[in-house]
């Protein structure tokens, strides 16, 4: 190999040093900011569209799907029937589902009037925003889905309309 030839491969070699290390750094902090995501999604005060407050004890040590929507997001909407099926199909496994509405509580209050959903939303609101974003959702687009293992670790993420096989390929994992 001639002087040239050398030079390329150690330049080669040094990016993917550089590569690796970078990636490495990146799993760490993905890492970081699930962890900080799901205390912060289990300290948050949340409120039903009815005003009370959500009892979030009561979702610890549990398997948990956690929908971040809109009543205005098409996307959302088409999910949510696949939702409430699979929560159905779930609850006497120690799964709950959690709805977590990134909207006003007028609109979530009358969208489900229309709606029914048999499993808890929550009005979100700028922080339950916030709070999606810290459990991975870093273009802060709708809908986003987040299963949380009873240890409190983000098992699986979707960004966009998750599907019903998608969905539950993550529950079964989980339990």
């Amino acid at each position: 190999m001639n002087r040239k030839q050398w030079i390329i491969i150690i330049g080669i070699s040094f990016l993917a040093l550089i590569a690796g290390v970078l990636s490495s750094q990146w799993i760490s902090n993905a890492k970081r900011v699930d962890e900080a995501g799901v205390k912060a999604f289990f300290a948050n005060s949340w409120q039903t569209p009815d005003g009370h407050s959500a009892n979030t004890q009561e979702w610890q040590g549990k398997l948990l799907v956690v929908n971040f929507w809109a009543s205005w997001c098409p996307p959302c909407v088409k999910e949510m029937p696949t939702l409430n099926l699979l929560q159905k199909e779930y609850q006497q496994q120690n799964v709950i589902f959690v709805g977590i509405g990134i909207d006003s509580p007028t609109n979530i209050r009358e969208f489900l009037q229309k709606t029914p959903i048999s499993y808890p939303i929550v009005i979100g609101g700028l922080e339950g925003s916030n709070i999606s974003k810290l459990l991975g959702n870093s273009q802060g687009a709708l809908p986003y889905t987040v299963v949380i293992n009873p240890q409190g670790k983000v098992i699986s993420s979707k960004l966009g309309e998750i599907s019903e096989d998608e969905l539950r390929n993550a529950i079964k994992s989980a339990l």
